[in-house]
């Protein structure tokens, strides 16, 4: 069954997902400086307070409040950070913008849509120790599952569990990017900051949508 909310209601979801990602800054910015440089948390939190100021729940839709988190991230944050959530995040927007009511298939397309996005602006393939390990394996199972069964919650189940153990597969890895490349088995026992954020994003996302339909 193909629940759904309306996109007005879907607000909560970017807002959700802004607090939450500042309130883990310090977590992020900390397993940054094992396969990083140590500074996404912070950098992260910079683009999402910037985006926090633009969103409200009276003006804003889902849609608008992923768009703006896009726009600070792309605009505001250095690196390879903000253009590759900016991405994802700006695809999220244009998938869903111009429907009134969210349901699975939208979400489908939605999230689709990110993962072909972001794998046009990078190289990384699954096992590099990046971000794609945990959003190119979610959307999949996503998908898989609503090809199947077209049951929403189904599939956002099967997606919040592929992201998990995503996550989890990154702290075998050698990082195939930037400073955690230079460190080689230094990153061994460490998940990747990048991925970490792709979860919670996720993770918060599925949660919310649960809320909106229940």
């Amino acid at each position: 069954m193909s629940l759904s909310f309306s996109n007005k209601e879907g607000v909560t979801i970017p807002i959700r997902i802004i607090n939450n990602l500042i309130n883990e800054k310090d977590t992020l910015s900390e397993l940054d400086s094992f396969v990083g440089d140590g500074d996404h948390g912070i950098n992260l939190a910079k683009g999402m307070t910037l985006a926090k100021k633009k969103i409200s729940v009276a003006n804003d839709t889902m849609s608008s409040g992923f768009e703006k988190i896009a726009h600070a991230l792309e605009n505001e944050v250095g690196g390879s950070l903000g253009p590759l959530f900016g991405f994802f995040f700006e695809a999220m927007s244009s998938e869903s913008k111009d429907h009134q009511a969210i349901d699975g298939q939208v979400i489908y397309d939605m999230m689709t849509a990110a993962a072909e996005q972001v794998a046009y602006l990078t190289e990384a393939k699954v096992g590099d120790k990046t971000i794609v390990d945990v959003l190119f394996p979610a959307v999949d199972a996503y998908k898989e599952s609503w090809e199947q069964t077209q049951i929403t919650q189904s599939a956002l189940t099967a997606m919040g569990r592929s992201a998990q153990e995503g996550l989890k597969a990154t702290a075998n890895m050698l990082a195939a990017y930037g400073r955690g490349h230079r460190l080689g088995e230094k990153v061994i026992g460490h998940q990747d900051s990048g991925a970490m954020t792709m979860n919670m994003i996720f993770q918060t996302f599925i949660s919310e949508v649960e809320k909106l339909v229940a």
